[in-house]
């Protein structure tokens, strides 16, 4: 659901105005459990990648340009989110930095540095959960979002 209403939001900018059939969202999936979390925070780490995919997609020439979102519930109970897109890819030093506050590859401007550095934050520290960031030049990225079903809930 916070996949879902997040791409509600971001409906207008995958609407490519550069492209004329704008950015196909291919969706994959499963059926999950109920997981333990906050929302909202989540729905903002969503949004920020998504965003930064459309960033990338329209910075870049390709026909066919595609977000990809899977979901998926590992045997150790762990949810798997992947968001991946078709755009230029990055670089083994730009994926070095992704997280780091204050980076950006955006023109000045355009983006703070905060937005992944606050999405590393969200998923390590307040749902127990890794987040990476996988990328090929001229292919794309993917970022892989694992959080656990249940969590110790921290009431300290």
């Amino acid at each position: 659901k916070g996949i879902d209403s997040t791409l509600v939001i971001l409906a207008n900018k995958l609407k490519n105005k550069k492209q004329k059939t704008g950015i196909e969202v291919i969706k994959e999936y499963q059926d999950l459990p109920l997981v333990e979390c906050y929302p909202n925070q989540l729905n903002q780490v969503f949004m920020n990648i998504m965003s930064n995919a459309i960033d990338a997609l329209e910075e870049s020439e390709k026909e066919n340009l595609q977000i990809r979102i899977a979901t998926q519930i590992e045997q150790n109970n762990t949810v798997i989110i992947s968001i991946s897109d078709n755009a230029l890819g990055m670089n083994q030093e730009t994926i070095e930095n992704i997280f780091n506050p204050f980076f950006t590859t955006k023109p000045i401007g355009k983006g703070t540095g905060l937005g992944l550095s606050i999405s590393y934050q969200i998923i390590t520290e307040k749902h127990k959960g890794m987040i990476s960031c996988n990328s090929t030049i001229g292919e794309g990225t993917e970022f892989l979002i694992t959080i656990p079903v249940e969590q110790e809930v921290d009431n300290g």
